[in-house]
């Protein structure tokens, strides 16, 4: 049996976003979100990585083109220099946590990046904030 290999893609975007919930008052999403509770942005990274077989004919699990194009069609594109919480459709409804932006970007990853298997996705927010989603 071949064992899979794992290859990851890396790409930058800025966003601004705000930590709020509409039902609270600002009080209360201060005390939860604290300086995030107001408008601001950060510059993020995000790591996607892919498995599965090499290719014996390329070498590769995926061509990293590929894996690169869905990347920035179906997320990057999306979320560069946008206001996460007004401006990306996606994006209505959930509080744009490190949390959430790495599970919308693998929802909106995942199926197209065949043949390979999107095994996880992660989200650097700050020098020492980041979140994963894995595959299963």
């Amino acid at each position: 049996m071949t064992p899979d290999v794992r290859i990851t893609r890396r790409a930058t975007f800025a966003a601004g976003h705000i930590l709020c919930r509409d039902d609270w008052t600002d009080e209360k999403n201060r005390e939860v979100f604290g300086a995030c509770s107001t408008d601001h942005g950060h510059n993020y990274v995000i790591e996607v990585t892919v498995g599965g077989a090499v290719d014996p004919g390329t070498g590769m699990v995926v061509n990293l083109k590929h894996v690169d194009t869905v990347l920035r069609r179906e997320f990057v594109d999306a979320v560069d220099h946008h206001h996460l919480n007004r401006d990306v459709d996606f994006m209505q409804g959930v509080i744009p946590t490190a949390e959430n932006v790495a599970l919308a970007a693998f929802r909106r990853l995942e199926p197209h990046l065949k043949p390979a298997r999107l095994l996880k996705v992660r989200v650097v927010e700050t020098e020492n904030n980041a979140a994963e989603v894995n595959a299963d």
